[in-house]
C-alpha cells in the first residue's frame, strides 16, 4: 500500500538523516521525498512516500513522533488531500512531425515546452502521480531522453487537518 506521510520538523542539519535512517531501519524504502522550509524558517515541512504494510507504517510513525526534532507527523491516506510533483522530460524530437506532435500531446496534458533544441524537447508538467505517468506513457513511443522528478508535495484540502 502506498503511503504519503508529511513529517514537521526543526529545520536543523541531521534531521533529513536521522529520519531516513528511521525507514531504512524498517525496510521500507522512500518512494518519494521533498523537504522544504515552510512560512515559518524555523521549521522544515518532508513529504514522504513509502509503499508497504499499515502495521509497520503505524510503528514508524510512532518512532518519528518519539525523535526530538519531529514537530508533528500526519498521514495522508485518510484524509482530503491535493497532491501535487513535477517532472521534466526530455523527449527525442528529430523532425517537425514529431515535433508538432509532441507540442500537440503537451498541450492536451497542459504541460509546458520550456526547451527546444535541435533534435529534442523539454517538457514541464505537473499533476498527481496518475497525470505525470500517463504523459510519460504518451511520449515513450518518440524516445525519452531524460528524466528527473521531483519529490510529491501535499497539502489537506479546505480546513481539515490545519497545521496549528
Amino acid at each position: 500500500m502506498r503511503h504519503t506521510v508529511s513529517v514537521l520538523v526543526e529545520n536543523k542539519s541531521g534531521v533529513l538523516a536521522r529520519i531516513s535512517a528511521l525507514f531504512a531501519a524498517r525496510g521500507f524504502n522512500i518512494a518519494s521525498l521533498s523537504v522544504s522550509e515552510t512560512e515559518d524558517t524555523a521549521i522544515s515541512k518532508m513529504t514522504i512516500v513509502v509503499k508497504g504494510n499499515e502495521s509497520i507504517l503505524e510503528q514508524v510513525t510512532k518512532q518519528l513522533n518519539k525523535l526530538v526534532d519531529v514537530i508533528k507527523v500526519n498521514d495522508f491516506n485518510d484524509v482530503g488531500y491535493i497532491e501535487r510533483e513535477l517532472a521534466l522530460i526530455k523527449i527525442n524530437a528529430v523532425n517537425k512531425t514529431s515535433r508538432d506532435e509532441i507540442i500537440r500531446l503537451a498541450g492536451v496534458f497542459r504541460a509546458k515546452i520550456i526547451d527546444i533544441s535541435q533534435d529534442s524537447i523539454v517538457a514541464e508538467i505537473s499533476g498527481d502521480e496518475s497525470k505525470l505517468s500517463a504523459f510519460m506513457k504518451a511520449v515513450l513511443p518518440y524516445g525519452v531522453k531524460e528524466t528527473c522528478k521531483t519529490g510529491v508535495s501535499v497539502l489537506y484540502r479546505g480546513n481539515s487537518g490545519r497545521v496549528k
